[in-house]
Parts: structure tokens; C-alpha cells; sequence
């Protein structure tokens, strides 16, 4: 159940195209067993309502706009901000839109046959315990400050609204610059104490 969720969360996000993409891998990592091996052919999961309502949303701006670049937390508030103050009338148009992706995920998916490797586990080497953890990059300690801050602001998303919207924010940080000296001082930490665990072994 874990793994086909992070399938899902997965397509999802690569419909918008989010940035957060190259970070997916260690945002999920806490979820999966162990890396599984992809299956590229297999349909695109079903969007939801509101993935529909934010994908149009974000089509207009562009033609509206095509050289202005987006302030990505802001046009996520302001979805959101819109989204919520729909009316029920104007909400099933993309309820509407949502069924029928979800028929075609379904159409797609009876014609789907999943290669012979598909769900196999990548062979890994067993992690010593004893083993200096990894250092935490610039973004997971930006995650760690703004995280709880996104819940508050919305409390009813999902885990994969709330990792786009923290990759959004990532990409408008003027602040980087702090995370990045706190990513360098864990590393240098790691390193030492990698080179100590090594020395002993």
C-alpha cells in the first residue's frame, strides 16, 4: 500500500512539472522499504479536482503572462485562496474532469502489463547501524523551518500539496545562503565522524 501511494504522489507531481521533483526521492524515502525498481510504462494516475483546478489555473497565467516569471508561493495561495471559495456548482465542473481522467487511468491500466522486474527490490547493501548518518542538504533544513508552517496555513492538504509548496517556497528563498552553512557545518561534522567510524572498522 506504502509503495503503490508513492507511485501515486509521484505521478501526480510530474504532471505539474514541479521542481521539488529532483527532491521526491529522499521526501519519500521514509515511506518505501527500499527502492523499488520503476516502471516507465505504466499509465499516469488519475488528478484530482483540485490537480485540474491548479493545472488550468497555472496554463492561464502563462498565456496571460508568458515572460513573467511566477511567484510560486504566492499563485499556491492564491489557488487555494479561490479553490476554497468556489462554489459548489463551480467545483464539479472539475470534479467532472477528474472522474473522467480517473476512467481513463482505469481503461489504461486493464491494458497494462507489468514488465517481469516490475515491484522487485534493488539489491542493497546492508547498512551498518554504527554508521555517522548522512548530513541533511541546504533543502531538508529549509524543509525543517517551513514544513510546519505550510500545515498551519493548510491543514486540510496532502502530503504531496504540502512537499510542492515547500519546493515552491525553496525556489523563492532569499535566504538560502543560511541553510546552505548549516548543510556545510553537517557535512564537516560527517565527514570527521566518517573518517573516525572508518578508522575503527
Amino acid at each position: 500500500m506504502q509503495v503503490c501511494f508513492c507511485l501515486t504522489v509521484l505521478c501526480h507531481i510530474l504532471k505539474f512539472g514541479i521542481r521539488i521533483l529532483i527532491h521526491l526521492p529522499s521526501l519519500l524515502c521514509p515511506l518505501l522499504p527500499s527502492k523499488m525498481v520503476k516502471d516507465k510504462s505504466k499509465p499516469k494516475g488519475a488528478m484530482t479536482p483540485y490537480a485540474i483546478f491548479v493545472q488550468q489555473s497555472r496554463d492561464e497565467l502563462k498565456k496571460k503572462n508568458p515572460t513573467h516569471s511566477v511567484d510560486f508561493t504566492a499563485f499556491s495561495k492564491d489557488c487555494s485562496s479561490k479553490w476554497k471559495a468556489l462554489s459548489v456548482k463551480e467545483k464539479k465542473k472539475f470534479e467532472d474532469l477528474a472522474a473522467k481522467d480517473k476512467e481513463r487511468f482505469a481503461r489504461e491500466m486493464k491494458g497494462y502489463s507489468p514488465p517481469k522486474d516490475a515491484g522487485k527490490k534493488d539489491k542493497k547493501k546492508k547498512k551498518d547501524p554504527n554508521a555517522p548518518k548522512r548530513p541533511m542538504s541546504a533543502f531538508f533544513f529549509f524543509c525543517a523551518d517551513e514544513r510546519s508552517k505550510v500545515k498551519k496555513d493548510h491543514p486540510e492538504w496532502k502530503v504531496s500539496d504540502i512537499a510542492k509548496e515547500l519546493g515552491h517556497r525553496w525556489e523563492a528563498c532569499k535566504n538560502r545562503s543560511k541553510y546552505e552553512g548549516q548543510a556545510e557545518t553537517e557535512k564537516s561534522k560527517y565527514e570527521k565522524a566518517m573518517a573516525k567510524y572508518k578508522s575503527g572498522k
